[in-house]
């Protein structure tokens, strides 16, 4: 299970780079994403590291997350199994 998004940006020291996003579903449920590759990481973080102080959520199943602020467009591949997984392909400023 990847871990929950914390926002952070390289430059901060100290602090994890979050390895996983949860994104809001067209459906409406909150998922968390499978974990992210490096160059999508690093392009969230610029946009996480310009956000309002984290403070945590969680999402129906209970994972624990930490919203941002909007205007992060996260375009996803959304499995339909039994075991759906949501895998990000492109994140871009909306």
């Amino acid at each position: 299970m990847p871990k929950p998004w914390t926002p952070t940006s390289s430059a901060t020291p100290g602090r994890p780079r979050g390895r996983a996003l949860a994104v809001r579903l067209p459906d409406g449920r909150i998922a968390l994403t499978q974990s992210l590759k490096a160059p999508l990481a690093a392009q969230a973080a610029v946009h996480f590291a310009a956000s309002d102080p984290p403070q945590s959520a969680r999402t129906q199943a209970g994972e624990t997350y930490i919203p941002a602020a909007l205007g992060l467009v996260v375009e996803v591949l959304a499995g339909t199994t039994r075991h759906a997984v949501v895998t990000v392909t492109r994140l871009r400023l909306g």
